[in-house]
């Protein structure tokens, strides 16, 4: 239980924690289980991205639309995010996001072995 309290984070309508196969370890809010399985698919794409970029490993997502501000972070093969209202502070937020890939990089460590 990981995520709960980014629940009580202003803004924060959704959050999921997932690993590299899609399913959701943990998800919150009405739109958790959506979150989780579009940032898996998110991820995966990015991925790509960066690896024909050369850019080294992904460990940040941020983007806008119309209604959200969604952040989150990769760590090992987990990935956990946030969905908050469009226009709140996502500072909170990352900053409860990084702890937890901060408490996922043990697990994570053992996993690339």
């Amino acid at each position: 239980m990981k995520l709960r309290a980014l629940m009580g984070t202003p803004g924060v309508r959704s959050a999921a924690l997932v690993g590299r196969d899609g399913l959701a370890l943990e998800a919150y809010g009405d739109k958790g289980e959506h979150l989780a399985a579009e940032l898996a698919s998110l991820r995966e794409s990015l991925e790509r991205l960066a690896r024909r970029l050369g850019s080294g490993a992904l460990s940040r997502i941020a983007f806008t639309t119309e209604h959200f501000e969604v952040v989150a972070v990769s760590v090992g093969d987990f990935i956990t995010g946030v969905a908050l209202t469009r226009g709140s502070d996502t500072r909170a937020a990352q900053l409860e996001l990084a702890r937890v890939a901060l408490e996922l990089a043990p697990q994570a460590a053992l996993g690339e072995r």
